[in-house]
């Protein structure tokens, strides 16, 4: 019997993202194995995970021989030196959304993997969300006929500045646009494929912001169909994350984020009750019956986990399966947030 190959696998950093998005999943996958990550201070992936290396530096962990995919979780502006760095080590890459800051950037980050013959793969969790598969489940269905409008949103309150110098201050990749656009706009090209046009317009509103807080992008597809994607720091009751109209009926769906909540909450991502969405989340399908009378129906709850980008990911690398997100996804979504 063959035994399984395991990618051993290395993260850059250890806030957020490393402690909840990418550690425990990498733990509890069986085609990872979780080698090391870079702590410069204090070792706190060393005392959730026992048997890693924690390494002072970037330099350092891709200095290690054994290591073969790097996760770069780093602040935004640094994703495109340290995914360079990477490949130049031959390793992998995953990186965390936004990609980088450039489509200059992403095409040079394309090639040098092409040269070096490692793949590197943009880490676009909201794919495998509750709420991303219900619509795409709808929209299969049919059931909405023709598109005519989209509207996306990713509502948040936070009116005090945060203390993350790389999001808060006007460095490349900085404020709300970067932040959650990749999120959005990533939804909107996997559902929707690629735009004719758009226009982008951002806010400044929290007292002494030097970053856009709100951002607003208007994208134009064939046939008339008009999608609207909305971000803000300021909305106290947030709205439907989804609502799509079509010719033959409308689908409304709440943002659900169940996973977040559960990995900050300790549940591990192989717990049974994980990625099992709330039943008052159900998203609401509004069409007309031959008669022409209105009907409603909930959707179904659907189950999600960010194990299955690790599925893809591990696809991608051990068995060359074309990765979910492609090379022009990315380009398209950076050539949005850039115009």
């Amino acid at each position: 019997m063959m035994t399984k190959k395991t990618i051993k696998t290395g993260i850059l950093s250890f806030g957020m993202s490393g402690k909840l998005f990418q550690a425990p999943f990498l733990e509890v996958h069986s085609g990872f194995q979780l080698m090391a990550v870079v702590e410069r201070s204090t070792k706190k992936a060393k005392e959730i995970y026992p048997h890693i290396k924690s390494y002072d530096s970037i330099e350092a962990l891709l200095a290690d021989s054994e290591i073969e995919l790097v996760v770069v979780n780093t602040p935004n502006f640094t994703h495109f030196n340290f995914a360079l760095m990477a490949l130049k080590a031959n390793k992998h890459v995953l990186v965390e959304k936004p990609f980088c800051v450039t489509t200059a950037e992403a095409k040079e980050l394309f090639e040098v993997a092409q040269e070096k013959g490692r793949h590197i793969l943009p880490y676009q969790n909201r794919r495998y969300d509750s709420d991303f598969l219900s619509v795409k489940q709808v929209l299969e269905s049919g059931k909405l006929g023709s598109l005519v409008e989209a509207h996306l949103r990713y509502d948040r309150y936070r009116h005090h500045i945060g203390p993350k110098v790389a999001k808060e201050t006007p460095v490349p990749g900085s404020g709300l646009l970067y932040d959650l656009g990749p999120h959005l706009l990533d939804a909107v090209i996997a559902l929707f494929g690629y735009p004719k046009e758009w226009k982008k317009n951002t806010g400044q509103f929290r007292p002494n912001t030097q970053v856009d807080d709100y951002a607003h992008i208007h994208l134009l597809y064939p046939e008339g169909f008009q999608v609207f994607v909305t971000m803000s720091m300021l909305v106290v009751q947030p709205q439907a994350s989804f609502v799509l109209h079509g010719t033959k009926g409308s689908y409304f769906k709440q943002r659900t984020d169940i996973q977040e909540t559960q990995l900050l909450d300790g549940l591990a991502p192989d717990h049974p009750s994980f990625g099992v969405e709330e039943a008052d989340k159900n998203g609401v399908l509004y069409t007309l019956d031959e008669k022409g009378e209105k009907q409603m129906e909930e959707t179904a709850p659907i189950t999600s986990s960010y194990l299955h980008l690790f599925d893809a990911v591990y696809q991608t690398i051990v068995e060359e399966i074309p990765y979910p997100v492609s090379h022009d996804d990315i380009l398209q979504q950076l050539a949005i947030l850039e115009g």
